[in-house]
């Protein structure tokens, strides 16, 4: 993959974080904030999107009527690889991704390729990652992959005993530190990665499998439309200053 040629489409704190890596590794990547607006060509692409899934398919469509087929676009995951590469006329060369923010932070990066992946775009897109400084792990297709999957049902029940009165929100996570030996409690990691990128990996998992255990939390649900995101814009499950 030439180094001049990586794209990353998106408007979010994982889309910056990768043009800041990209550019620091020694590529000359160009971000974009939707699929309508790329100008430059490139050989790999970076769909960062994790809200609504319409909104995901269009930016899908789009990029694959947009590019040709030698292009490969990687796509961070809320459903399936496979599900994502039905959206598009050349599901070879469709790659998914998972991860959390903050991105820099992580060393392990999870792919999964859909049942018509081609092995050349999965190793590309390892390529890629490796220039990047993570170390690529292969993981079967399934909405969420580990990392995401595991951590949000661990930040929706921890949401929901918020929400029951079970105990305060600095009261879980010190118990979740403390208790657990986790780096972070999960409402105040929940902050950083951002409650409508948990939501969204909720409901795609909820969407995708049917299973009941994945329903977002009607807290969650709640801050996400009053627009309580987290850390980058000042509330969330803790309070960050004026809002």
């Amino acid at each position: 993959m030439a180094k001049n040629s990586l794209i990353i489409i998106g408007k979010n704190r994982l889309a910056q974080e990768l043009l800041e890596l990209s550019r620091a590794s020694g590529f000359d990547a160009k971000i974009y904030p939707d699929a309508y607006t790329v100008t430059s060509p490139g050989s790999l692409i970076i769909e960062t999107c994790t809200g609504e899934e319409n909104e995901k398919r269009e930016i899908i469509k789009r990029l694959d009527a947009q590019f040709p087929s030698s292009v490969i676009l990687t796509s961070c995951l809320g459903s399936s690889t496979t599900r994502i590469s039905s959206w598009t006329t050349r599901p070879e060369r469709i790659v998914g991704f998972a991860t959390f923010y903050p991105f820099k932070e992580k060393k392990v990066i999870e792919l999964s390729s859909g049942l018509r992946t081609q092995e050349q775009a999965l190793q590309e897109t390892e390529t890629l990652f490796r220039a990047l400084g993570k170390e690529p792990v292969r993981v079967k297709d399934a909405p969420g992959l580990i990392f995401p999957r595991i951590l949000s049902l661990i930040i929706n029940e921890a949401i929901r005993s918020l929400d029951e009165g079970v105990a305060k929100a600095d009261e879980i996570d010190v118990a979740m530190r403390l208790g657990v030996n986790y780096p972070s409690g999960p409402l105040r990691w929940a902050d950083q990665i951002g409650l409508d990128e948990v939501l969204a990996v909720l409901e795609g998992l909820q969407q995708e499998t049917g299973d009941d255990r994945y329903r977002p939390a009607p807290l969650l649900k709640k801050m996400v439309l009053a627009g309580w995101l987290g850390e980058r814009n000042g509330k969330g499950l803790y309070n960050y200053g004026e809002v």
